[in-house]
């Protein structure tokens, strides 16, 4: 297992959260953690490990603030990815449930990062949208 990690330090509390995501990780998975150009990191994930790349939501939030069109961005994450044989789990928060946000910047990473679950549900076996602990299959099988 390798996974792909898209947080980036920055203040105390993410800090704080990265850190606790870190000792609760299995010791046995290879983590690699990620730039904007997600490819890259994608790309070094061994031919026969199943990929979890965390999270799409962090990866675009950071995108965002570096000036980066993550929807451009994603097209050769999406290219490795299908060459890939072995699994991969893409987790995202889905942040276009909730209110409208306030500001142009924040109605922007709502309305990409939709776009973006969009993109990567229509080349995905299976889908899961995760309420309040309870798998809720969208797409796909369950089993």
């Amino acid at each position: 297992m390798t996974f792909v990690a898209t947080a980036r330090a920055g203040d105390a509390e993410l800090d704080a959260r990265i850190a606790a995501h870190r000792r609760d990780r299995p010791g046995a998975w290879r983590t690699i953690e990620a730039d904007t150009d997600l490819d890259s990191s994608v790309a070094t994930v061994g031919p026969e490990d199943v990929l979890l790349l965390d999270s799409l939501t962090l990866w675009v939030a950071w995108c965002l603030d570096r000036g980066v069109d993550p929807l451009a961005g994603w097209a050769p994450v999406e290219r490795a990815i299908a060459e890939r044989r072995p699994p991969t789990i893409v987790v995202s928060d889905e942040v276009g449930l909730g209110i409208v946000p306030p500001s142009p910047l924040a109605r922007r990473f709502v309305d990409d990062l939709g776009s973006l679950h969009q993109t990567v549900a229509r080349q995905a076996a299976t889908v899961v949208l995760l309420v309040a602990g309870v798998p809720m299959v969208v797409k796909g099988s369950s089993s």
